[in-house]
């Protein structure tokens, strides 16, 4: 499964956008593991997202797409996006 394409980052706030916002809306989900990412802004000329990483630790930051394109979860398995995730207010989504 592609993680992301183009319709999906035209659905995706711009960078910085949403700095402002104390409660930011999560767009898209991702997972491998113990370890979920939710986008909340999307640079598509730098492939860098903005949002909330929950793994050892909840937190807001950037991580990119390659990352999660090369990132293996147990057995090897790799980052997939939540088909089904419907965007969110990130203060809506129990945090790890």
């Amino acid at each position: 499964m592609k993680l992301m394409h183009a319709e999906l980052a035209k659905t995706i706030p711009g960078p910085r956008t949403t700095e402002n916002d104390p409660d930011p809306v999560a767009v898209v989900k991702y997972f491998a593991g113990a370890w979920t990412w939710y986008a909340t802004e999307y640079d598509p000329d730098q492939r860098l997202f903005f949002g909330r990483v929950d793994g050892f630790e909840s937190e807001l930051g950037y991580f990119g797409l390659a990352e999660l394109e090369d990132a293996r979860g147990p057995q090897g398995l790799r980052v997939e996006r939540d088909l089904y995730f419907r965007p969110t207010r990130l203060s809506e989504i129990p945090r790890a």
